[in-house]
């Protein structure tokens, strides 16, 4: 009993160590390495992107090109899509800016988008109108619409 005891303790300390050097081997991320995604409400919505309520005329109140995320939490396609923009938030992260709206908490949002499907993702440029593409697209695609859209490479 004592000898199977021991070795229970022994198994437990070299998991430990064995995870604590994995865990050490790998670079930790700072606050620098990953990027914040805002999740939007009505409110900041009409502060920082569009005051619909106010304007007729689309009149983009951000200071740097835009994405705007529709979604829902139980949406698998969402799921997929969600990785793609965190990636491009992080790669574009001085150029631009990336927002969530849940469409099931953001009702009026989704409805003044015309949101009848998700995902639905809004690339709104720094002057101009916005574009609007729907579904789980590819990167490839997302990674042209940041470019064409919002840095106006071609």
């Amino acid at each position: 009993m004592n000898r199977l005891l021991l070795l229970l303790c022994v198994i437990c300390v070299l998991s430990m160590e064995a995870c604590h050097a994995q865990r050490t081997t790998q670079p930790e991320k700072t606050a620098q390495d990953s990027v914040q995604i805002s999740l939007l409400t009505k409110a900041d919505f009409l502060k920082q992107v569009f005051n619909y309520e106010k304007d007729s005329v689309w009149n983009f109140l951000g200071d740097k090109p835009a994405i705007v995320d529709f979604y829902a939490d139980w949406c698998q396609p969402c799921k997929v899509v969600a990785p793609i923009l965190a990636e491009l938030a992080q790669t574009h992260k001085d150029r631009i800016v990336v927002y969530k709206v849940d469409v099931d908490q953001e009702r009026e949002l989704a409805a003044v988008f015309g949101i009848e499907s998700i995902p639905s993702v809004l690339f709104i440029p720094k002057e101009g109108r916005p574009s609007m593409v729907r579904g789980a697209l590819p990167k490839a695609v997302f990674e042209q619409a940041v470019n064409e859209i919002l840095l106006k490479k071609q």
